[in-house]
């Protein structure tokens, strides 16, 4: 890694009945953080997203996340949050970089809500998928989930799993896993993965 790389991770409506399906999740907050090559936080953006398809957390949602109905009823709508994250963007690209998240959800959830809201995806950088470059590069058999990772590395989770920012710098501090600068030890490795 020589160029800064963007972590993005994001947080959307959802339920434990399935009663709001995967095309109709929507982002109700976006954590992210520009990462130098030394592997330190360069810069944060944080932003609560208003969705308008589920405008009403359900109770699984608020629980899981930690996020009340309030933070999102006073937040920007998509198009204004996805404008704010361009410029947050634009502020420390450079040749050669790309834009990571834990899986390809996130990179999903904003073509949806870009495509469902009528504005331009606000990440025109490569995409890497640090999930499953973690589990190729560490040799682990299986991608896993960004605290099993953690626990794998001993670096443990640090702030609210589940919140976009916290999440984003959790992935941030597993980049050089994931990007094969630092291994696993043969014992982690050798730890069951569920």
């Amino acid at each position: 890694m020589t160029a800064p790389v963007l972590v993005v991770d994001l947080e959307a409506t959802c339920s434990e009945d399935g009663s709001i399906t995967a095309e109709a999740m929507e982002t109700i907050e976006i954590g992210a953080v520009w990462v130098g090559a030394d592997g330190a936080v360069l810069d944060r953006f944080h932003s609560f997203v208003r969705p308008v398809v589920n405008p009403r957390l359900t109770d699984f949602c608020s629980t899981l996340t930690g996020i009340n109905q309030a933070d999102i009823d006073n937040a920007p709508p998509f198009s204004v949050a996805a404008e704010l994250l361009r410029e947050f963007v634009e502020r420390h690209h450079a040749p050669g970089s790309s834009w990571a998240s834990w899986g390809a959800y996130d990179r999903r959830q904003l073509e949806r809500d870009s495509a469902r809201h009528g504005t331009a995806e606000p990440i025109a950088l490569p995409h890497q998928n640090a999930k499953r470059l973690f589990a190729k590069a560490q040799r682990i058999g299986k991608e896993v989930g960004m605290a099993k990772a953690c626990e794998l590395t001993g670096l443990g989770l640090e702030g609210t799993h589940h919140r976009a920012l916290d999440d984003a710098v959790n992935v941030a501090r597993l980049l050089p896993w994931a990007f094969g600068k630092r291994l696993l030890s043969e014992r982690d490795r050798a730890k069951p993965v569920r």
